[in-house]
């Protein structure tokens, strides 16, 4: 069924996609004629479109009768400044009002909220009479460090103006067969920053060999772990570096058509990248036989409606046909058959934006920075818990406590725990923090994982069985539902946590293992095989400040 659905939706094509139709109708009850008319303009049943609206937060009937939504992403619950921004919210409207959101990707702040579409720090709260009723001109600006321990930046350069920059692409990508420009990424080592760290230019060259006259770039831009600003600094602050990229893997496999699936909770990216797309256009960078050459390429910007599902690639590719958002089972893996089923390529911004030092100085002097198997600088972004939190771009191998303790200059409060990568990353308690490198095999050889590059502090003062619930409560609401190990065990495994704090049910401990090691085994992405993860970790490392709530001691 999901193969007719991408066809029918792909016979229009990206400009006219599925899901952007779909988003326009929204959520409202007396839109159900114009359901009915998109379906059959697109030749697909009305469970397809009513089913797809159904999912996404942003255009749901119950955020529809909300004013505001309040961030309760990890950051900003550990932070516990919720409370405050909810007070002010209440001064201007009905509680019923306010809603909640997450994340807003000002982690840094500890404190956001989100008003008519636009993305606010928690220090604007102060100023609700300047916000409310504004004309829609944009949200607060916000201002963090950022700081590069490279002698030569890379990801945090100064951007020297659009000639100068896609100099590279014209003498260089222009003048490279694809399976030269592959090659160099190849030899650079480049591996994803999404997380998974999967290899670049393997996942290119299999798009490049896969059949077909038709392939896609798409760039994922939907980050939505909680604590993250890594992709919204690059989307805001180096738009080319994101835009340079895509353009060198179309040109790379062979693909004419970009498109980045930005979240809808970062509006001032959304405009920065349709800004930077219109600078390439009026310089003839971009259409058909670009720089008279025989390359062509477009950008299309897709705007999300609040589904944390659709990081996960295939989710992704499904929301932009205008499929509900769920994880399809794989293979076959998007390089031979992704978005309308044709060859796609999806890479994370940050990826993307490693790709120009690569075609400028070579994969072979981008493989020098970093360790041997872990290539290149990595970006990460520290909370408002430290006392100098913001972005920070470091070589691979760089020392956590040197990320601690020197960029980020410590913690303003006593901190336990580290959630560094996410929510589906690793726990790291402080006493670990001199074992650990920022690299992947240090952190999966220490029980973790490195993830996205999020760094969230879990004070000594918030109580860790409290965040256990956190996560659980999180994986449960943003499961896509398509695997029953996921769907129902991170539901059941957050009843069992409520219960314990709330109603003093012990909790039964090898129940509570056994289901965590189905999801972990049994669920069909990472959402829902990743969550166990940091619970492990918790289980290890706070056995003492856990074991009240269980019936048997917790393993440690």
């Amino acid at each position: 069924m999901s193969k007719n659905i991408s066809a029918l939706s792909g016979r229009k094509g990206l400009d006219d996609n599925l899901f952007d139709r779909i988003v326009k109708i929204g959520a409202n009850p007396a839109s159900a004629p114009d359901h009915e008319l998109l379906a059959k303009e697109y030749l697909v049943g009305e469970a397809i479109t009513f089913g797809a609206a159904s999912f996404y937060d942003l255009i749901s009937e119950e955020v529809a009768s909300k004013k505001a939504l309040v961030c309760d992403g990890s950051a900003c619950l550990c932070a516990g400044t919720q409370d405050k921004v909810v007070e002010e919210l209440k001064k201007h409207m009905d509680e019923s009002e306010i809603g909640t959101i997450t994340c807003l990707g000002r982690c840094h702040e500890n404190a956001a909220f989100y008003y008519d579409g636009w993305n606010y720090s928690g220090t604007a709260i102060d100023q609700l009479d300047g916000v409310i009723g504004k004309d829609g001109t944009g949200g607060s600006k916000d201002a963090y460090h950022v700081e590069s321990l490279l002698d030569t930046p890379i990801l945090t350069a100064e951007f020297p103006g659009v000639d100068s920059y896609y100099a590279v692409f014209r003498d260089v990508v222009l003048k490279k067969t694809g399976d030269e420009l592959i090659a160099e990424v190849q030899t650079s080592n480049l591996r994803g920053r999404g997380g998974a760290g999967f290899p670049t230019g393997f996942k290119w060259n299999a798009a490049k060999e896969a059949p077909g006259d038709k392939k896609y770039i798409v760039c994922n831009a939907d980050e939505g772990d909680p604590g993250a600003y890594i992709d919204r600094y690059l989307l805001e602050q180096q738009p080319h570096s994101v835009l340079f990229g895509m353009m060198a893997a179309g040109y790379a496999v062979g693909a004419d058509e970009g498109c980045l699936y930005i979240r809808a909770e970062y509006p001032d990216a959304v405009q920065t990248i349709g800004r930077a797309i219109q600078e390439l256009e009026g310089c003839g960078l971009l259409g058909d036989n670009i720089c008279g050459s025989s390359f062509s390429f477009s950008f299309k910007v897709v705007v999300g409606a609040g589904a944390y599902i659709c990081g996960e690639e295939t989710a992704l590719l499904a929301s932009i046909e205008g499929r509900r958002p769920e994880v399809d089972v794989r293979p076959p893996f998007p390089t031979t058959e992704g978005l309308f089923g044709k060859p796609t390529v999806v890479n994370n911004v940050e990826s993307f934006a490693n790709i120009h030092e690569i075609v400028a100085n070579g994969g072979a002097a981008y493989a020098a920075v970093g360790t041997e198997k872990s290539a290149g600088p990595k970006l990460l972004c520290l909370d408002g818990m430290f006392n100098r939190p913001g972005l920070f771009e470091v070589p691979m191998g760089t020392p956590l406590s040197t990320v601690v303790n020197g960029l980020g200059q410590g913690f303003r409060q006593p901190v336990k725990a580290l959630h560094i990568g996410g929510p589906l990353g690793g726990l790291v308690p402080v006493a670990k923090i001199d074992s650990l490198t920022i690299d992947f095999e240090s952190f999966i050889n220490g029980g973790f994982l490195l993830g996205h590059g999020s760094v969230v502090c879990v004070p000594e003062s918030f109580p860790m069985i409290r965040y256990v619930e956190h996560i659980l409560d999180f994986c449960a609401f943003e499961s896509c539902g398509k695997c029953f190990p996921c769907r129902l065990g991170s539901t059941r495994g957050h009843e069992l946590v409520t219960g314990a704090i709330e109603g003093g049910a012990l909790i039964d401990r090898q129940l509570f293992e056994d289901l965590i090691e189905t999801m972990e085994k049994g669920s069909l992405c990472a959402h829902g095989g990743g969550i166990p993860l940091p619970i492990r970790n918790a289980l290890m490392y706070f056995n003492d400040e856990l074991k009240p709530y269980f019936r048997e001691d917790v393993a440690s």
